[in-house]
């Protein structure tokens, strides 16, 4: 009787069974997609690869970052199919591509998020609506974002953004920059945008939940224990219960004079188009909120303080600018924040003048700077926290500063003074030119139309690429790589174009909130270069992830942060 196999000879012929399976299950996915092909159509698919069954490409996608989209259109050009987050997806590049797919939205194709996104921020959002209850409840949130809106949340986000950075000044150590500007954008839309009053441990949590939700919003769509999915649902529910409870506050509060924020010009605007919001979209409203002005901003903050850092001549310009309007004045003030004896403190229900011995004390201790304002808060607290006199940032009289120390203030800044700062102006959109925070945006085709000489099938999704046709753009007389805010200057072809420059998306559901994002990007631009020089902490610049929002690896750009010091010169 002869002998069987070895185990060797056994082993081997198991792998060459298991490598023929996953070949043959391989070939079978990628003819089910191209199967799905819409057969009125002579068009082909789009080339491209479908990645492997169930998982498609979403982990190259994951781990490869910008280069894996980079590396397929160099293959595949402007026009390519792949498989992402358990969807077949098209991905799209290139201005008059991008055109058709931003000017069809409700005709061509309709806003189409992750499953886990939608699944996490809730169907009462902007971002998930479609057709006639997207134009209604962008009317309503119009009000949010209104001049008048604007004009009201400047002071106050002038106020925070120079708190923190004085906060930055003073650490002894470097500062991990994108942390920090999470913090300080999450700042703005807690405190400014939503109301929220919060003792600082309270803000950290609630960071620090939100941070998580962020971070698991595009997941594979398996809600099961340690999923990412799973992660990011209960942060969410942990915030909906501090959210009920915050806005219930509000409402039971209902003060008449102090209809100021976000929620408030929400209930307001809904009211005022016959629409009472429900408690459930109230809450997912909120999130919403922070969820579009807190990492997005933070990526735009972190990268224009990259690129100032790199290009110091542009500081310089900005400098020149400021001075030229009046707004860039040195002064003899406490370098570590407001003056101390124009400091007051506050409580629930009083406001007395800050003692000369607490003051001290807050002297001595300068390793925070004092906190913004704070009037009331969700949870009474017996803590009683020193505010500052809404007036100008260095209000007479005022205590010297420290020898050999002096500061820059700059004056309370109002959208009609923003807007006399071209240069700046120019300085932003080339930020947001060469490192858009978000990368592209999502689609789903409501029929089989043509792009490029491909057909898009009914069903699947697209994803415009933001970044990609940025780099791309053919209309851009200075190599698209370069950072030369001039581009955007009047007179040049780049300022005029419309689809080859779309940080902030395009057509119907273009980014609401695109002025309060560059009115921040402004104040923190000029708060910086008027106060502060900064410097890396490592040998060199760190490498920039760009999904699902671009910033640094590994939190990897620290930076030391001085008061600027006119004496030394204006060195960055």
């Amino acid at each position: 009787m002869p002998a069987g196999p070895s185990w060797p000879e056994a082993a081997a012929l198991v792998l060459l069974a298991l490598g023929l399976l996953i070949t043959l299950c391989r070939h079978l996915w990628a003819l089910r997609w191209s199967l799905s092909r819409d057969r009125a159509s002579a068009l082909p698919l789009p080339k491209g690869s479908m990645g492997w069954p169930f998982f498609g490409e979403t982990l190259h996608w994951l781990l490869q970052g910008s280069r894996f989209h980079s590396s397929r259109r160099e293959r595949y050009g402007n026009v390519f199919k792949t498989h992402l987050l358990g969807r077949p997806v098209v991905r799209v590049t290139g201005a008059e591509n991008i055109r058709k797919i931003l000017l069809g939205e409700h005709t061509l194709v309709s806003t189409q998020w992750p499953q886990s996104t939608q699944i996490i921020l809730g169907s009462h959002t902007l971002l998930s609506s479609t057709g006639d209850l997207h134009r209604q409840r962008r009317k309503i949130l119009a009000r949010v974002f209104s001049r008048a809106a604007l004009e009201s949340y400047l002071p106050r986000i002038q106020k925070v953004v120079s708190w923190e950075l004085r906060g930055w000044c003073m650490e002894p150590g470097s500062i991990a920059v994108y942390s920090s500007a999470k913090t300080l954008t999450f700042r703005i839309a807690a405190r400014i945008l939503l109301g929220l009053h919060l003792e600082e441990k309270q803000f950290k949590d609630l960071a620090k939940t939100f941070e998580q939700l962020v971070e698991n919003l595009f997941s594979l769509p398996l809600n099961i224990p340690f999923s990412g999915l799973r992660k990011g649902i209960k942060a969410r529910d942990m915030l909906h219960k501090f959210m009920e409870k915050a806005i219930q506050e509000k409402l039971q509060r209902n003060n008449p004079e102090d209809h100021s924020d976000a929620l408030d010009f929400i209930m307001n605007s809904a009211k005022e188009h016959g629409k009472e919001f429900t408690m459930q979209e109230l809450k997912e409203s909120a999130i919403e909120l922070i969820f579009a002005a807190f990492f997005t901003t933070a990526s735009a903050s972190t990268s224009l303080i990259l690129l100032l850092l790199k290009h110091p001549s542009v500081i310089e310009k900005i400098r020149q600018e400021l001075m030229s309007h009046e707004l860039y004045q040195q002064s003899e003030c406490c370098p570590a924040g407001p003056c101390l004896d124009t400091l007051t403190i506050q409580s629930r229900d009083r406001e007395k003048p800050l003692s000369h011995s607490m003051a001290n004390d807050i002297h001595k201790d300068q390793s925070q700077p004092p906190a913004p304002v704070e009037e009331d808060s969700l949870q009474p607290s017996a803590m009683l926290e020193p505010t500052v006199p809404r007036s100008t940032s260095c209000p007479s009289p005022q205590l010297p500063a420290p020898p050999g120390q002096s500061c820059h203030c700059t004056a309370d800044i109002s959208l009609e003074k923003l807007s006399r700062l071209h240069y700046l102006d120019c300085v932003i959109k080339e930020v947001l030119r060469v490192l858009p925070p978000v990368s592209g945006g999502y689609r789903t085709a409501l029929q089989t139309f043509e792009l490029d000489g491909y057909q898009i099938p009914k069903g699947w999704s697209v994803m415009y690429s933001i970044r990609d046709t940025h780099e791309t753009a053919a209309v851009y007389q200075s190599p698209p790589g370069s950072f030369d805010p001039e581009r955007f200057s009047a007179g040049r072809p780049e300022a005029a174009g419309r689809f080859h420059y779309i940080p902030f998306g395009g057509g119907a559901r273009s980014c609401i909130g695109k002025e309060l994002a560059q009115a921040i990007l402004k104040l923190l631009a000029i708060e910086l270069v008027s106060t502060a020089r900064w410097e890396l902490a490592t040998p060199g610049y760190p490498s920039m992830q760009t999904v699902p929002i671009v910033h640094p690896v590994d939190d990897g750009l620290q930076l030391y942060f001085h008061p600027l010091q006119p004496s030394r010169g204006h060195k960055a």
